[in-house]
């Protein structure tokens, strides 16, 4: 997992720690829809490896801003969720697709699904 430091300039800069990255932003967003399993992440980011998506999910548990929930059951369950906290990320995302939707509306890139059409903000 990725330390953080213990002093940072600039709140940005720990942000950045936190979530940056190719993959972490979408796997919270996607999670902000509501608990899934590793299978259905997998599914909704495709590209991502089974590798890369178990590091980044642990490191956002390590964080704080994921949570995993081991189901005893006979085959074991996992459902990954965002905690209170990472749910505070919402309207911070949600604002970075409206941002995205409209840069992409102005340079004339065609988006494939418009996120900011689904209502989550509401969740």
């Amino acid at each position: 997992m990725k330390e953080l430091q213990s002093e940072y300039q600039c709140a940005i800069n720990l942000v950045i720690d936190l979530i940056g990255g190719k993959w972490k932003v979408l796997l919270l967003w996607h999670l902000n829809e509501g608990d899934k399993r590793f299978n259905e992440l997998r599914r909704t980011i495709p590209e991502i490896t089974r590798k890369m998506l178990t590091q980044q999910l642990r490191e956002l548990e390590g964080h704080g801003l994921v949570k995993r929930t081991v189901f005893e059951e006979v085959p074991p369950r996992v459902v990954y969720s965002t905690t209170d906290f990472g749910r505070k990320l919402q309207p911070v995302l949600y604002g970075m697709c409206q941002w995205g939707d409209d840069y992409a509306e102005e340079q004339g890139i065609q988006m494939n699904s418009c996120w900011t059409g689904q209502d989550f903000m509401k969740k």
